[in-house]
């Protein structure tokens, strides 16, 4: 006759015990990883808010520049611009600059440069704060406040070369800050970013093309036109 072997209740427990204690070891690394990447994706949020406000803050001053030029080149002639201006102060000390920025920055520094150094001065251009615009120090800024007023620079390239459109003309480049100075968008006359290398806090996140290039596989969309991008009952042209 054989007996069945029967193994003792104890020698189940430790077993119960590892599968216990491995489960808990998984729960709380997945636990961790999602709160790191909230972390992260919180992060990135701020930063494109951020990169937002100093772009917008760069458009703000190079539309009133604009303006400014509609109302007043013709009674201004160019000087040599080697300081810092506030035109909140004195609009009418705005100057219009006969040295160039682009070609008055010191070797090796570009527009996307900021604070402009011209002439041997570590910052010029003219100041402009729009209305409402909170504006504080790195110390005293708060989440809605900006560490610089935005500032504009308006260089005088001379008579114009095209005989159907006389007149002279004018370069207006803009630069704008976030919450602290790390953050800036410096903008042409524009409106335009393309022209100036990536400045933080503007990230470029790989896309699918991005993934399917790399992996040299071929992709096809449909769109409308080359710049936009519609679904296929809306698209005539096949890219």
């Amino acid at each position: 006759m054989i007996t069945p072997a029967h193994r003792s209740p104890h020698l189940q427990r430790g077993v119960v015990l590892i599968t216990s204690m491995l489960l808990l070891l998984v729960v709380t690394i997945m636990a961790l990883s999602m709160f790191r990447s909230f972390g992260i994706q919180e992060k990135i949020a701020g930063n494109m808010r951020e990169r937002q406000r100093a772009l917008q803050a760069a458009v703000s001053a190079e539309v009133y520049a604009e303006q400014w030029l509609t109302t007043n080149s013709a009674n201004f002639a160019p000087v040599v611009c080697n300081s810092l201006i506030s035109a909140n102060a004195n609009a009418q000390a705005v100057p219009i600059c006969s040295n160039q920025l682009q070609l008055s920055l010191p070797v090796g520094l570009t527009v996307a440069t900021v604070p402009w150094a011209v002439a041997g001065k570590a910052n010029v251009g003219v100041t402009y704060v729009p209305p409402n615009m909170p504006v504080a120090a790195a110390s005293a800024s708060s989440n809605n406040s900006y560490v610089n007023a935005p500032t504009f620079y308006i260089s005088d390239e001379g008579p114009s070369a095209d005989p159907s459109v006389p007149g002279e003309i004018y370069q207006v480049d803009a630069a704008g800050y976030g919450g602290n100075s790390n953050t800036v968008a410096v903008v042409d006359e524009d409106g335009d970013e393309s022209k100036f290398p990536p400045i933080y806090p503007c990230f470029e996140h790989p896309t699918l093309p991005d993934v399917l290039n790399d992996a040299k596989v071929t992709w096809k969309y449909y769109s409308q036109s080359p710049d936009s991008i519609k679904g296929p009952a809306e698209s005539p042209t096949y890219q």
